[in-house]
């Protein structure tokens, strides 16, 4: 809906007090009564046909034009508006005020910035305007500047329709993605009924799109508004006037179960309130939730906020994302990108070409510990025209965006495109991890518990299970930081690696295949996120998550004995290693104890470079060697 700041009223006693509004000809003043009647009633088709008879009969009916102009203007017919506003201009250059300002923001609404500055600023010339009318003109001659620049400078742009699996003749838009790209979630408006259609990609194309769920689309209520987590299991939308709100529009949210999404609930306060929440957005880790609302609080209109998720599952106290990224006019359809710290949304609050256009913001950080936002970017012209460009979601390597729009050539109505995002409009680059648990005897689908943790501040950024009917999971990292992967089940040993995403090679996801073994003696897990400083024995902290995870497996299974085994690679003499492999494994041995194991389920070996898993003509192979293990000794 168009936002129009400043309304003109429709009413000939309040607004032409100061002018003549009778006409000479009777029938078209009877017209022009009766329109005003149509008014106070917010009829404004029959106004607009009685004020259309009335200029008819007299064209130089200069009440009626302004009258008209201000119905086409507040209906967001701006083509229109423009016609009846010159008319009143031609007829009399001095007749109100109030048509120069309807004329520029009709300008600036069809794209005409050049003009529309021209007549704001001639507005902003008369004495005697409010202290608003000034902030307001003045903001719109900065979208004006603004637009003429971003003309001169156009981004590239070339959207793509996603075709006829997803787009079909009525309308579908608020596209979203999973991180691998192999299914998106979007709104299809059917007879004014809004309901959730997936589409999953084979062989580079889009498959016909399936209705998602009976358990999530209804037919008494409209769904829309949705975001989905990064692995597809979470989905969180928008709900309106549904049994179990707390308002008009509250947040709801599904998980997907296998074979299929969840009965959905309400996420309750103090996200969702008597007033308005929507349009989720939920970051990668799955703890922190942005969204609009107009609670409240805000610095006015719709505003975006945020909540972090609590320790036990509940949603905190929202946050507003301060006067860096919400203004007094509208901020809405946010979208955290994967990298936890580019932010895109639309705004009228911000400079730009008319209308709501989308921006970016990334978060400020200060010994990485956030501050606030950058000032926000204009994605810039054309990807932001004078229309209305919101519901913007972006591909986890960042490279492809995602919208909605009716370009010439579609299916019908508002269709699902996707564009290359300019260089400059790129989040931080990140790829995923995709895996597979299965038990390594009998092959057997395994729903196991999957953590991934950034190793430098123990930070979980996934913590999830696997899909109980195929045991896949997937989770995003972020290029250039290590990450911590550990695989659990009941019953079974752990398992653990680790990644560091390489920039070059970031289109290259980890793909893994993850056996896990059941406990038995022999047993054997490499922890593979224990480490030490490079010829010494001394824990660096990194290694925290995996001792933490090597005891809670001791507590959970407190009939099991362990050996700690410690291995190097050959560099140095053999005596060497073979001590410092010693000394580590005592470490580990010593850490565990302090911890509350008890000395007589653990044992610990030095191996030294004994038993190597490669051989070490390679730095990697080596890399390999160097290691700390455990064994079951007994169960």
């Amino acid at each position: 809906m168009k936002i129009l700041l400043l309304l003109l009223c429709l009413l000939p006693c309040i607004c032409l007090a100061q002018k003549q509004t009778s006409s000479p000809v009777k029938q078209a003043q009877k017209s022009y009564n009766l329109a005003n009647q149509y008014l106070s009633y917010r009829l404004y088709d029959k106004a607009i046909a009685e004020l259309s008879q009335a200029v008819i009969l007299d064209k130089n009916f200069t009440a009626a034009y302004q009258q008209l102009g201000d119905i086409y203007r507040k209906t967001g017919n701006f083509s229109k508006a423009l016609i009846s506003y010159k008319r009143v201009i031609e007829i009399d250059p001095e007749f109100f005020p109030l048509t120069y300002f309807g004329l520029a923001e009709s300008e600036l609404n069809t794209g005409n910035y050049a003009n529309a500055f021209e007549h704001f600023n001639k507005y902003l010339s008369y004495p005697g305007l409010s202290a608003e009318s000034k902030q307001k003109t003045t903001k719109y001659i900065a979208d004006c500047s603004f637009s003429l620049d971003a003309i001169k400078n156009p981004v590239s742009f070339k959207p793509v329709n996603l075709g006829p699996g997803i787009n079909s003749k009525e309308e579908e838009y608020l596209p979203v993605i999973t991180a691998d790209e192999k299914m998106i979630i979007f709104t299809r408006q059917t007879n004014r009924n809004e309901d959730f259609f997936k589409s999953v990609k084979r062989d580079s194309l889009w498959a016909s799109a399936e209705y998602l769920s009976k358990e999530i689309n209804t037919f008494n209520y409209n769904e829309g508004a949705q975001c989905i987590s990064p692995d597809g299991n979470y989905l969180f939308f928008t709900g309106c006037n549904r049994p179990d709100g707390l308002g008009r529009c509250d947040i709801y949210i599904s998980r997907w179960e296998g074979n299929g999404w969840s009965k959905p609930f309400n996420i309750g306060g103090p996200v969702n309130t008597p007033g308005w929440e929507s349009q989720p957005s939920i970051s990668a880790d799955g703890r922190t939730l942005y969204f609009v609302s107009t609670r409240s609080g805000g610095f006015g209109g719709y505003d975006i906020w945020k909540s972090e998720l609590n320790t036990d599952g509940s949603w905190g106290v929202p946050i507003n994302l301060g006067p860096e990224i919400n203004t007094p006019y509208d901020e809405q359809s946010p979208f955290i990108h994967p990298d936890d710290e580019s932010l895109y949304f639309s705004s009228n609050g911000w400079p730009g070409l008319g209308n709501k256009d989308l921006f970016m913001s990334r978060k400020l950080f200060k010994d990485e510990v956030q501050t606030g936002w950058k000032k926000p970017h204009n994605l810039g012209y054309p990807i932001n025209t004078f229309g209305e460009e919101s519901g913007l979601s972006i591909s986890s390597n960042g490279k492809l965006a995602f919208f909605s729009t009716n370009q010439k050539g579609g299916f019908g109505g508002l269709d699902i495109y996707s564009f290359e995002l300019p260089e400059a409009m790129r989040p931080n680059t990140v790829t995923y991890v995709k895996g597979m648990v299965f038990d390594k005897i009998t092959k057997e689908i395994l729903d196991a518990k999957v953590e991934i943790i950034n190793l430098k501040d123990g930070k979980a950024i996934f913590d999830d299970v696997t899909d109980p009917e195929t045991g896949e999971f997937l989770a995003t990292m972020i290029a250039g930081k290590s990450f911590g992967l550990n695989v659990s089940k009941d019953g079974y040993l752990f398992y653990s690696q680790n990644f560091t995403p390489d920039l070059n090679l970031i289109n290259k996801p980890f793909i893994l295949e993850i056996p896990l073994k059941k406990i038995e003696v022999g047993g054997l897990v490499i922890l593979n996120n224990i480490f030490f400083e490079s010829g010494k024995y001394n824990l660096l902290p990194e290694s925290k998550t995996e001792l933490q995870h090597l005891i809670g497996f001791m507590k959970e299974n407190p009939s099991v004995s362990i050996e700690i085994g410690g291995h190097t690679d050959d560099v140095g003499d053999e005596k060497s290693n073979l001590e410092l492999s010693e000394n580590r494994a005592r470490t580990v041995y010593d850490y565990l104890v302090s911890n509350l194991i008890s000395a007589n389920k653990i044992s610990y070996k030095g191996y030294g470079e004994g038993l190597p898993l490669n051989d070490n003509s390679s730095e990697e192979n080596r890399k390999n060697n160097r290691r700390t293990e455990f064994k079951i000794t007994t169960k």
